[in-house]
């Protein structure tokens, strides 16, 4: 609150007088003004009845916190309105209603009573009587011009209160009657009252009015657009409810192009009852939805999806075994077990029409054309052929869809492929099946359940569709590099086919078949100008490729093409054949050393096989003993099982420590430590156990190992050899790595028996029931070897 000092000063030729005090709460009274007051206090009774009584004036005063039940003198502003009570009138409630005559301004001196009711010395400031200077007159014009104009833009103030207005001469009092006119906060109307010279009181007049006029403009605005949209809203209403009646009579849809278009595309789908239901009411309610709303956009783009699906539409297949066999040989050479199987379906397909499909799954390692063969069934069957990567996918509602709820909403990418197949009975791909993760958005996999379940997915439910369509008559192939990360309820509802890596003769086929008239024909060249020789291909799958696959091997051929097709741009006329002298020429130094060293006997080194993703692998473990407190350290980035299979070797190991002729105390003088090489690679599993305790035999007993064996199988701490997976995978790589002495577990004698006579050519195979037979196979007699 703004006060001047100044105007407060008591001057000794004004007016002193002692007066009863009304604390008014939230109102302030203007002198000039007449105003009803609401009387519930005792202080505040008590001073009207002694006003009454004593025929005196009182003073009403705000006071300045209107929560504040009983004020204080503190609590009461100094200046307040000299007032006359003009009525009085005492409610059934015990309040009283009276109205007040604002005569003068008043300050307080002193309270001189506080107890039963206030009483205040109180100092009256009169308006000056003097006539008005030039300056006076000015504000006075421009306040009644600025109020003419706030009268204009309030609608609360009737016309008549600037006849009451205009005629009033003297500024003081034309000041207090428009500020009683105003609609101003309590802060301001109380500086107003405290504003005692005139020409003061007209400048702040005259700011509020102004404020409150750009305020007024302000609203006026707002409410001329709020009116303007709501006279808008109901036109569009009053129009909405005309058309709705013409429609009613003349039977017609608003649009009656699209929607009856969209009629006309349901009736041509031989739909399912509850589908057409469904159709019929979204078409329905887009021809009473208007056309331009952000509604009749998803309607539409909804019905787009629903009748762009293949509900009725089934492809006639081929059944005709031999040339289903035909196709199948011609674009694949190898993996007869999925060839096979593909086959029976065929004749189960034949016998039993109506029979669901079966869910395949091809596990194997990167390149053995897991997903060329998924085409190669579609183009076998002449079905359609639609494929989608899994890898990397986290949400549920990739695969089930979004909710129509949600802005940007679209089905999953189950029926998205749907739509795109054309067809209800296609070859359906899902790639890298073993890649999905989850986290909170939901998990795949298992919305994957009912999409691979035979006995569920005739009414597969998508989120966004919230329709069942039929996936019964699909037949869908999944891929993955390996079984583990696929949950077990997902893994048990598809029947596994295991893809092994391709042996040697395999590839040379692979490559003379399938992957150099590719090549050639991408490369713009023919037989005509490079001839790729047998064992020119058997040098690249040798020393310049390791894998399970025969992706390298595309792009060592393609590299070799290459190198040609810059020679002959560059004049080369003579036809380039591709023989073992001259691919280094072409490919550089060979990357791999095909013969391993089979002689080379060394102690604390054994040889094992594994099973990596990328197929199968060659793993030297080495086994360090060194003087110590027994501890066992083991390196190369294992896994807790295969830890564990180190420990139970170690204990195998001790059990036999009289048969190995070892010191009784030779576990606790002794640390132990145990590396696989390539220490940045990840390894886990069982199978490394046995190859882990000939090592650790070998270690101790300074007996070297036999360099030309390499073995796998899981040991027991009784040292029984427990059958292992991935044999034929294991097998080609120890052929690659040129081993042909294998030792596999007794059990893996059936697994090793349905190898074809190719991958079997050339090996000599021990099966094995326990570690002791492992250890008599490859242990040799100490001195007996070439390196330590």
């Amino acid at each position: 609150m703004i006060q001047d000092v100044n105007i407060f000063d008591h001057n000794k030729d004004e007016e002193m007088i002692e007066l009863p005090l009304l604390a008014s709460r939230g109102v302030v009274v203007f002198p000039h003004m007449v105003i009803p007051l609401l009387v519930g206090r005792e202080k505040s009774i008590e001073a009207l009845e002694i006003a009454m009584l004593e025929e005196k004036e009182i003073l009403v005063t705000a006071q300045k916190d209107e929560t504040v039940e009983e004020p204080g003198s503190e609590d009461i502003y100094e200046v307040g309105t000299i007032t006359q009570v003009k009525q009085l009138v005492k409610l059934p409630n015990g309040m009283i209603k009276v109205i007040v005559e604002g005569i003068k301004r008043g300050r307080i001196l002193e309270f001189t009573k506080e107890k039963d009711y206030f009483a205040v010395k109180v100092v009256a400031y009169e308006d000056e009587s003097k006539e008005a200077d030039m300056e006076i007159i000015a504000l006075m014009r421009t306040v009644i011009d600025s109020f003419q104009e706030y009268v204009k833009y309030n609608r609360h103030l009737p016309a008549e209160t600037m006849m009451s207005v205009a005629n009033i001469e003297e500024p003081g009092r034309l000041a207090d009657i428009i500020a009683s006119h105003l609609e101003l906060k309590f802060k301001n109307e109380q500086e107003l009252l405290e504003a005692i010279e005139v020409k003061e009181r007209l400048t702040r007049l005259l700011d509020i009015i102004s404020d409150e006029i750009e305020i007024l403009k302000v609203e006026q605005k707002i409410q001329r657009k709020v009116k303007k949209q709501v006279e808008k809203t109901q036109k569009e209403y009053y129009l909405r409810e005309q058309l709705k009646a013409i429609r009613e009579e003349l039977e017609t849809d608003q649009d009656g192009g699209e929607v009856g278009e969209y009629r006309q595309k349901m009736e041509e789908h031989d739909l399912p009852e509850k589908v057409a239901l469904k159709i019929k009411e979204e078409i329905k309610k887009l021809g009473k939805t208007p056309a331009m709303s952000p509604e009749a956009t998803v309607i539409r783009n909804y019905l787009d999806c629903v009748l762009d699906l293949p509900w009725g539409k089934v492809k006639e297949e081929n059944m005709n075994i031999e040339e289903s066999e035909r196709v199948l040989n011609e674009d694949h050479y190898g993996l007869e077990d999925v060839k096979e199987r593909i086959l029976e379906y065929l004749a189960v397909r034949k016998l039993a029409p109506d029979k669901k499909s079966p869910i395949i799954c091809l596990i194997g390692a990167p390149g053995v054309g897991k997903t060329s063969l998924g085409r190669s069934v579609a183009r076998a069957l002449q079905r359609d052929f639609v494929r989608i990567s899994l890898g990397g996918v986290r949400d549920e509602a990739e695969i089930r869809g979004h909710r129509r709820t949600y802005i940007g909403s679209r089905p999953g990418r189950i029926i998205n492929a749907m739509r795109e197949a054309g067809s209800k009975n296609p070859v359906f791909l899902l790639d890298e099946v073993d890649k999905m993760t989850a986290d909170f958005r939901g998990d795949p996999a298992a919305a994957l359940l009912e999409v691979l379940d035979p006995e569920q997915n005739s009414e597969f439910t998508d989120h966004y569709l919230e329709l069942p369509f039929d996936l019964s008559r699909v037949l869908f192939i999944t891929t993955a590099n390996v079984a583990y990360p696929i949950p077990s309820p997902l893994l048990d509802r598809m029947e596994v086919i295991e893809l092994s890596g391709y042996t040697e003769d395999e590839k040379i086929e692979i490559a003379e078949r399938h992957l150099i008239p590719r090549i050639l024909d991408e490369h713009g060249l023919n037989e005509q100008r490079i001839d790729f020789s047998a064992n020119g291909i058997v040098k690249v799958i040798r020393e310049y490729t390791r894998e399970a696959g025969v992706r390298s091997l595309e792009r060592k051929l393609s590299a070799i093409t290459r190198k040609v097709s810059r020679e002959i741009v560059e004049g080369r006329e003579r036809k380039a054949r591709i023989i073992t002298q001259n691919i280094e020429k072409y490919l550089g130094v060979p990357k791999f050393k095909y013969e391993k060293s089979g002689n080379e006997h060394r102690v604390g080194v054994a040889t094992g096989m594994a099973y990596t993703q990328s197929g199968g692998d060659i793993l030297d473990i080495e086994v360090s003993c060194v003087p110590g407190k027994g501890k066992l350290i083991l390196t190369g980035s294992l896994g807790e099982v295969m830890k564990e299979s180190a420990q139970a070797a170690l204990s195998y190991i001790r059990s036999k420590q009289k048969r190995l002729k070892l010191p009784a105390d030779f576990h606790e003088k002794n640390d132990l430590h145990i590396h696989v090489p390539q220490g940045a690679v990840p390894k886990d599993g069982p199978s490394a156990g046995i190859t882990i305790a000939s090592s650790i035999a070998s270690a101790l007993t300074g007996r070297a190992i036999r360099g030309d064996f390499a073995m796998t199988g899981e040991i027991t701490l009784r040292g029984r050899v427990l059958p292992v997976g991935g044999i034929k995978t294991k097998i080609l790589a120890a052929r690659r790595a040129g081993l042909k002495k294998i030792i596999l577990p007794e059990e893996n004698k059936n697994n090793y028996d349905e190898l074809n006579s190719k991958t079997r050519r050339n090996l000599e195979v021990e099966f094995v029931d326990h570690m002791d037979n492992v250890l008599e196979l490859v242990m040799m007699d100490r001195g007996n070897h070439e390196s330590i």
